[in-house]
């Protein structure tokens, strides 16, 4: 296997993963993202975020890692924030989702990041276990709070939304 960086021409194959992922979180209806959202995203003028992709035998982009830095102001570090790992179904289980994870383990170290963290579905039971069994931890205390729509709009207008 090998892991490299995705490039412009990788867009297809990152738009195929992602919609894979999309499919497998049963959120596939509310897949919009095109080419040149995911270009604009990856390789425009202030990139968002970042991708690497595995090779599988001969499957070029069998899996991707997509993922962008944060930031924890106390510290004045920064932190990986895993957004998409996904890895095709027919190449799961020979240790991609784990190389992948790895790599971005190795690549907060060498930037000396302070962690790597994602956000895992509450019945997507065969993730927990390989994250547990990889030794990541749940967060405790926080909650994941999401201002979209009609919400959105209302406080950026000044107005308030009760919803």
């Amino acid at each position: 296997m090998t892991i490299r960086d995705a490039t412009p021409t990788d867009i297809p194959d990152v738009l195929r993963l992602i919609r894979g992922l999309a499919d497998y979180e049963r959120v596939l209806h509310r897949f919009t993202a095109t080419e040149a959202d995911l270009h604009a995203m990856l390789f425009g003028a202030h990139p968002a975020a970042y991708a690497v992709l595995i090779d599988h035998e001969d499957t070029p982009a069998a899996g991707i890692a997509l993922f962008y830095y944060k930031v924890f102001t106390f510290t004045g570090r920064r932190g990986i924030f895993l957004e998409d790992l996904f890895v095709e179904s027919a190449h799961r289980g020979a240790g991609l989702g784990l190389a992948l994870l790895r790599h971005l383990a190795a690549r907060a170290l060498t930037e000396q990041c302070l962690l790597v963290e994602w956000h895992v579905l509450n019945w997507n039971q065969p993730a927990i276990d390989f994250y547990e069994k990889i030794g990541a931890t749940q967060v405790r205390d926080w909650q994941v709070r999401q201002l979209a729509g009609p919400a959105l709009a209302a406080l950026a207008q000044g107005a308030s939304h009760h919803g």
